[in-house]
């Protein structure tokens, strides 16, 4: 199926847009927005996988927060996952895999590097990111076809480097604190993906480092603001340390007198973490 041309806000300032499907199952496509900064590259480039506790969201909730990251020189990718309660844990996991293959495969068309792809994450998309990282081989997640490439492509679902904004990093904790608080909406999105408890936690990357399970483990940035209500106020420094202990490179950004909304995070914040991920994503290789 062909690229579909956006022309959209001078806003965007010679970024091209395009809306493309990265795979279809049962006659279910899932399309992805992909924005390309101006000039040939090679660029890096991120998987960008949306918020919405998992039941909700789509390639267009981060239009606006994506295209100020590809503003900096990085390809983006934001892409359609599927949606519990329909589709349950790991199927949208088995999303973010597929996309990362089919980037490495497309990596030509949109001037990529294909050794420095990575992820971007937010709020429950950066569990989401973080686990098909951590277990990008993983044969529960290696089951989506990605959409017009051969059997024969070789391009796995490895990233160079994640990066997270408010991100859900640990499922477990987050919905033990929204027990204790009696936060109807977070307990139930959680049980609409995760169904158990011990789904829950046998997905939880801190546990999966506690476990010393072997996880691909590469560079990660994870930013959190300190006023966040939706998250454990230690929810990205707990899960740096546990990256670190088991041999990766993780930094935790904690933002003073900031939520869990990446749109109402202040300018010097938003500058601070676009900096930060450009540089990853330069050095990643």
């Amino acid at each position: 199926m062909p690229d579909t041309f956006f022309h959209w806000s001078a806003s965007l300032s010679g970024i091209s847009v395009t809306e493309t499907v990265y795979t279809v199952t049962g006659g279910t496509a899932r399309k992805a927005l992909v924005y390309k900064p101006a000039g040939k590259g090679p660029f890096p480039a991120m998987v960008c996988v949306h918020g919405g506790a998992w039941v909700s969201g789509d390639r267009f909730a981060t239009a606006g927060f994506a295209e100020r990251v590809a503003a900096t020189g990085i390809v983006i990718m934001a892409i359609d996952t599927r949606l519990s309660p329909q589709y349950p844990y790991p199927a949208a996991v088995a999303d973010v895999n597929c996309a990362t293959r089919w980037l490495k495969y497309h990596a030509g068309r949109y001037g990529i590097d294909p050794g420095r792809i990575g992820g971007l994450g937010v709020s429950s998309g950066g569990h989401l990111l973080l686990l098909s990282a951590m277990r990008f081989n993983d044969p529960r997640y290696c089951t989506e076809m990605p959409e017009n490439t051969p059997l024969s492509a070789k391009a796995d679902a490895r990233m160079a480097f994640v990066v997270t904004c408010s991100g859900v990093l640990d499922p477990l904790a987050r919905y033990r604190m929204a027990e204790k608080n009696s936060d109807s909406d977070i307990l139930l999105c959680h049980r609409a993906f995760f169904r158990h408890m011990e789904i829950m936690e046998e997905a939880s990357p801190p546990q999966i480092l506690s476990r010393q399970e072997k996880a691909d483990l590469p560079p990660a940035l994870f930013f959190q603001g300190s006023d966040d209500p939706r998250l454990p106020p230690d929810t990205a420094e707990k899960t740096a340390r546990a990256w670190k202990r088991a041999g990766g490179m993780a930094t935790a950004i904690i933002y003073p007198e900031t939520g869990h909304s990446v749109g109402t995070w202040g300018k010097k914040e938003l500058a601070d973490m676009l900096f930060r991920t450009q540089s990853l994503a330069s050095v990643s290789c």
